[in-house]
């Protein structure tokens, strides 16, 4: 009675039937063409109320260990920590648990994560691929249903919810422009990832043509790169801006400045990719461009559970999802 209940107490408070909130809530969601405004709303509301369904019966009956693999570059990137936390509760809200994994930025490591949940019996895999190859991630998508978040491969087959880090870089420079400043620092992160090779793009391609002086150096999304790769620059070249492809590598650059008793805001503008919820209460509170986290989590969430479905009935595959979506730029005191 108790699972009866929480689906008929979700319906009251969202609005929608209680067979729409059961059918999202089984994921299946794409079979039933329920709008993702009505998924999202139900699922937030499944959080809010630690809504649990009854995994045992559903386990004997569909032989399946209600269990999702989860798998990041770094779960002590504060941005990577955040956005399992999303996932995490969004499958939760689903009835699934998360099996985290961590492939510390390690094609090899990556591989014996994959294979450590293919093991595990895992109904479906989340991954923030590392590998520069999809091979392995296709391979392993033919008896796993798999979804990529954050990084994806430019040719793959494979379903994916991605930032557009193209138009953000855009919209970095774009600033830094109107902000007239002459020679900015751009850190990036990892160099072979694809959102940093797309923020290298979006922002060299803003700014040539318009006789700026600008650097890009750095190799890591870390404290430790952005703190290094300032120090370094600083003592060659008198920069007035700077933009740290990550809120870790930002951290590293307020340090440094800071040790140079350069005032953030005045003496150099910076500008930090990320939007993480400390940026707004810094002093000064830091300019940055925002990723939506969470659409992109309920997106992936839901591309995979519509494979999930589809192949429990013996259907083919849906419709590959292959999504950038829009950042945002947050302007503060930064710059």
């Amino acid at each position: 009675m108790m699972e009866k209940n929480n689906i008929f107490s979700i319906s009251e408070h969202t609005g929608y039937s209680a067979s729409t909130v059961s059918r999202v809530l089984s994921g299946k969601a794409q079979k039933y063409r329920i709008s993702q405004k009505a998924v999202s709303i139900i699922t937030q509301e499944a959080e809010r109320c630690h809504y649990r369904p009854n995994l045992l019966a559903q386990s004997l009956r569909t032989r399946k260990t209600h269990t999702i693999g989860l798998l990041v570059p770094g779960i002590e990137n504060p941005f990577f920590s955040n956005l399992a936390a999303i996932l995490i509760n969004l499958l939760d809200a689903r009835g699934y648990r998360t099996i985290l994994a961590d492939s510390r930025e390690s094609a090899d490591e990556e591989l014996q994560e994959l294979e450590m949940l293919q093991r595990g019996g895992v109904d479906g895999i989340i991954c923030v691929p590392v590998s520069e190859s999809p091979e392995v991630h296709e391979k392993v998508s033919v008896q796993i249903p798999m979804v990529l978040i954050d990084r994806y491969f430019r040719d793959t087959t494979l379903p994916y919810v991605c930032t557009d880090n193209y138009t953000g870089a855009k919209m970095a420079a774009e600033l830094l422009l109107k902000k007239e400043y002459k020679c900015i620092l751009a850190i990036q992160g990892v160099p072979g990832s694809i959102p940093n090779q797309e923020r290298v793009s979006g922002f060299v391609d803003t700014l040539e043509g318009h006789h700026i002086d600008f650097d890009i150096v750095g190799n890591a999304f870390s404290i430790e790169n952005g703190y290094r790769e300032t120090c370094r620059a600083f003592g060659k070249k008198k920069y007035d801006a700077v933009f740290a492809f990550s809120a870790t590598i930002l951290l590293g650059v307020l340090k440094a400045l800071r040790e140079r008793n350069r005032q953030i805001g005045k003496d150099v503008g910076v500008v930090s990719y990320d939007n993480n919820g400390f940026l707004e209460f810094m002093e000064p509170a830091i300019t940055c461009i925002e990723q939506p986290l969470r659409e992109n989590a309920e997106l992936a969430v839901a591309s995979l559970f519509s494979i999930i479905e589809a192949r429990n009935q013996g259907a083919p595959d849906p419709e590959i999802l292959q999504q950038l979506m829009p950042p945002l730029l947050i302007e503060r005191d930064s710059c």
